[in-house]
């Protein structure tokens, strides 16, 4: 995407074609306008046209460029966050909300793929979260009691059952989400443009927002050949933001993930590694990530950007552990790379901003943006709509404040991912 291998890489290979579209010229009016052509704009852009309001997407390069192009494809149910600790750091309104509304959220983005009938792979096996060690199965037993409190379908797997699902030894045991799944990001990214479309709303690529200004009672946003005059906008840019809402990235601490993808695996290697297709990720405070695609090729990923030296500590690394984990595949190349940026907030949990008068949006993933930003999308569509008031939100209103010592996180991430993984796995 806009010539760069490395931006989607396998993604970009294997999705369905993006919509025809063209950039914004000349005035338009609108109900809504959308900055951003990702999952949560998308989304919202497709429940307003769905309801008959007018809406338009603004995005700055092309459908699915930022996170929701780039990601590995895990439709996970919940964040990071225990869910017991949810409630503490927002309230038990708004903690319990949100969790209910997360763990609908597979769910959600698999029937909006049914209804529309997306092609994006959609694979509905769940996902497994793998215990390294005592500490990690500590850890997933811990989450599956308060998961299971609130009547989730999670299990916890023992090694043995770990090892027949995924195919290696390498873990004490693990979660087993069967609300979750896999897809194909991009192409999913480029089925909600394409439901949207069909829906009524009008979507303008490569089409960056560089002001807005009160216009009469609604707002005017403005790009270099063009406006959109509505009464409300939305602000879906996330990690990626630029221009007049630059302010969502900086609120964000980024963290680079990459990942690689070998090719289409033999019939004998794809029925002894994740023959179920589950997607899965590991307890590591540097963790590691692998899924199968359609064509039965290994996505394996982990923390760090594929640039300058990092392309080839983090190759190199990835190839010693997949060496350890399935040591049936024999010597490994990648037929694709690319990575992208996570946007992490301080406390992990996303954001609701109400940027001026009828300006909103959600922000802050934190490496969870299928299901949040389809299901935000929604709630936002449902908010402009009036079906749903602030008060009645998922999130209460948070104020922007940048992270201490930002760029120094940042740098630090990147670089000591480097270090873990120029060491990790030689012994």
């Amino acid at each position: 995407m806009l010539n760069d291998a490395r931006s989607h890489g396998l993604w970009e290979k294997t999705a369905i074609p993006a919509p025809l579209t063209i950039s914004l010229s000349g005035a338009l009016t609108a109900d809504v306008v959308i900055v951003g052509g990702g999952f949560t704009g998308l989304s919202a852009a497709l429940h307003l046209a769905e309801a008959g309001r007018s809406a338009v997407v603004l995005e700055g390069n092309e459908v699915g460029f930022g996170g929701s192009g780039r990601n590995v494809g895990l439709i996970n149910a919940g964040m990071w966050v225990m869910p017991n600790d949810l409630p503490g750091e927002l309230g038990n309104i708004h903690g319990e909300r949100l969790l209910q509304l997360l763990g609908d959220g597979p769910q959600v983005v698999m029937s909006i793929i049914d209804k529309h009938g997306i092609e994006c792979e959609l694979e509905r096996s769940g996902t497994l979260h793998c215990a390294v060690g005592a500490s990690g199965l500590k850890e997933i037993n811990e989450r599956a009691r308060q998961w299971q409190k609130r009547g989730a379908p999670v299990e916890i797997l023992d090694a043995a059952e770990t090892a027949a699902r995924i195919g290696t030894n390498a873990y004490a045991g693990a979660l087993l989400d069967r609300r979750a799944g896999t897809l194909q990001p991009l192409a999913y990214a480029r089925g909600l443009a394409n439901a949207a479309l069909n829906a009524g709303a009008r979507l303008h690529t490569g089409s960056p927002v560089h002001s807005y200004a009160q216009e009469g009672t609604g707002w005017k946003v403005s790009t270099a050949a063009g406006s959109v005059t509505a009464k409300w906008v939305i602000v879906a840019t996330d990690a990626y933001s630029e221009g007049p809402w630059a302010k969502v990235r900086r609120e964000q601490v980024h963290l680079p993930y990459f990942n690689l993808a070998t090719r289409p695996l033999s019939s004998s290697l794809r029925h002894s590694i994740l023959p179920g297709r589950e997607g899965v990720w590991d307890t590591k405070e540097i963790l590691s990530s692998f899924r199968m695609d359609r064509a039965g090729r290994l996505v394996f990923g982990s923390v760090g950007a594929l640039r300058n030296t990092g392309t080839a500590i983090h190759t190199s690394w990835a190839k010693r552990s997949l060496a350890r984990l399935f040591p049936q595949l024999g010597p490994v190349e990648f037929e694709y790379e690319w990575y992208g940026k996570i946007g992490m907030t301080d406390n992990a949990l996303p954001r609701f901003h109400r940027f001026e008068r009828n300006i909103v949006g959600f922000s802050g993933y934190n490496g969870r943006g299928i299901a949040p930003g389809t299901v935000f999308g929604r709630v936002l569509a449902r908010h402009v709509l009036g079906e749903l008031k602030e008060a009645d939100l998922p999130l209460p209103v948070t104020d922007m404040k940048d992270p201490s010592f930002r760029g120094l996180k940042e740098s630090y991430y990147e670089v000591g991912a480097q270090l873990a993984h120029f060491s990790g796995e030689r012994f």
